[in-house]
């Protein structure tokens, strides 16, 4: 199911978190993907932070409208997704839980229309949090708020409302979120037309604290395999990442950060390699 309309309000500011955040890591990670000849997608994925290792194997299998994620960690824990498209026109339907825990379920809705685009989740245990969100507008431009409400407690536990525009060469949003607590500002303008060149930037204020954030970056395409990303903030913390396909579907990312105020800490450095069939 193709996505239409002005998105989910997730979508509100994601171009600039995805271009600041997206890919950067510090840990060592190497990820392996196959499909079987039935169709099965099988993900594994081991993880060194620090002196800690971790691993965990996923499986995506796809019938039909149907989508079934499972994953397993070296902890037990098992995480189920399903995903259910078109179950009514321009509908998603997904429902997840993590076991043990029982209480983590949720079952999602998603409504998909020209100018809106709504949805709404459900915790599965006795007094679960209910989520809603919509965003309407024409192309372009979402106006859009997201809302959770505690049925136990009987209060909203979280409200947002943001404005989003997109256009050829640039994406703006204006996020007010945490109960009107927090403001957030970001851009992204692409220098060219196949959008080989990007810039972004991002401006957080907390009213409570008064606290102020800005966060500056962007992304160069050296050539069809190989891109750098770098970005820095007002606390003086400067990252930068090279990502190159070692073959095609199969990245190689380096990636590093360090504060440019205490030059005597040492940096931090992360490596990740993805390889797919």
């Amino acid at each position: 199911m193709a996505m239409k309309g002005p998105g989910l309000f997730t979508d509100i500011g994601k171009k600039a978190k995805d271009l600041l955040t997206r890919d950067y890591t510090y840990d060592q990670k190497l990820t392996v993907s196959t499909v079987s000849s039935s169709g099965v997608g099988l993900t594994s994925t081991a993880v060194k932070k620090g002196g800690l290792y971790s691993l965990d194997v996923s499986s995506v299998y796809k019938y039909k409208n149907t989508l079934v994620d499972v994953k397993v960690d070296t902890e037990s824990n098992i995480s189920t997704t399903l995903t259910v498209l078109d179950v009514l026109p321009s509908t998603k339907l997904v429902t997840s839980v993590k076991l043990p825990d029982y209480n983590s379920g949720k079952v999602e809705a998603q409504y998909f229309h020209e100018n809106a685009s709504f949805a709404t989740a459900v915790g599965m245990k006795p007094s679960p949090v209910v989520e809603f969100s919509g965003t309407v507008g024409p192309k372009g431009l979402a106006f859009g708020a997201e809302a959770a409400f505690d049925t136990s407690s009987g209060k909203f536990t979280k409200y947002s409302a943001g404005i989003g525009v997109t256009k050829p060469d640039f994406h703006a949003a204006f996020i007010l979120a945490d109960k009107g607590d927090t403001i957030k500002v970001s851009g992204v303008y692409h220098l060219d037309e196949k959008q080989k060149t990007s810039a972004v930037a991002e401006f957080t204020r907390k009213l409570s604290t008064n606290d102020n954030t800005l966060t500056v970056g962007g992304l160069y395409t050296v050539d069809a395999q190989t891109a750098v990303k770098a970005r820095l903030n007002n606390t003086g913390k400067l990252a930068a990442l090279l990502q190159h396909e070692v073959k095609p579907k199969s990245l190689l990312t380096i990636s590093g950060e360090f504060d440019t105020k205490a030059l005597d800490r040492a940096p931090k450095f992360g490596l990740s390699l993805a390889l797919k069939p």
